[in-house]
């Protein structure tokens, strides 16, 4: 009896060490340093870093959006509060008008596509992001408005603060494209940082990324491709073009 009581203990310590275990995940860790002429910028907060997993590397699970939880872009005092949204691919976000006056927020660029045409005072527009990318958010009426929505297919991402620092918690070992985003960067230099890294248990650091301000105004036309009218009095009864 004695024989088989060992014998059954070691059949049980072979299956345990067969019996796969989850990676170890980890908290990984990268700077941002925001540039002007070469002078490093006391305010390096803004800047986006995302892992989008590669060839068999597990993709993980997109948080579910809460209808409670829904973000807003918020038109206050001819500028969107925040102006950085991240949202994962399929999530919606909600454009209020808090201003005394219309707001036509549209997006034609990269990204999602969308006109919410002219609104007033009090009354809220909803957008849903089905598709992955960068979409650059203005209004029809005040060229100044301005704002980016960056929808995501992987949870692994961080926005950096003011000292430039990112924290990405909970990344599975494995390969993933790591992308950069940040207003004041062009899209050239963006791109330029844009590579392919392989996590292992044993990282932590992924990096220090320095981003130039670019010499390039982000100027804009309006949703008919056209400049800005002047400015006119801030009227609710202002006409639909």
């Amino acid at each position: 009896m004695r024989r088989f009581a060992n014998l059954r203990a070691l059949i049980y310590s072979l299956l345990l060490t067969c019996v796969p275990t989850p990676a170890q995940q980890v908290t990984l860790k990268a700077r941002v340093q925001v540039t002007r002429e070469g002078r490093h910028l006391k305010n390096a907060s803004q800047a986006v870093i995302w892992l989008t997993p590669l060839g068999n590397t597990p993709a993980g699970a997109l948080p579910t959006q809460k209808e409670s939880e829904i973000p807003k872009l918020i038109q206050r005092d001819k500028s969107f509060e925040p102006s950085l949204l991240v949202i994962p691919v399929g999530g919606r976000v909600e454009f209020p008008n808090h201003d005394p006056f219309f707001h036509n927020v549209f997006s034609l660029f990269d990204g999602k596509r969308f006109d919410l045409g002219l609104y007033e005072s009090g009354t809220t527009r909803y957008v849903q992001f089905d598709k992955a990318g960068i979409s650059y958010i203005f209004c029809n009426i005040h060229a100044q408005m301005g704002a980016v929505i960056i929808a995501l297919t992987t949870p692994y991402y961080s926005i950096s603060n003011v000292r430039g620092e990112i924290t990405i918690p909970n990344v599975p070992p494995g390969r993933y494209e790591l992308r950069m985003f940040h207003s004041s960067a062009s899209p050239d230099a963006l791109q330029a940082l844009s590579r392919e890294i392989t996590i292992t248990p044993a990282d932590s650091f992924i990096g220090t990324f320095t981003l130039e301000e670019s010499s390039i105004a982000h100027a804009h036309t309006n949703k008919y491709g056209r400049d800005y009218d002047p400015p006119q009095p801030d009227s609710p009864a202002y006409a639909r073009p």
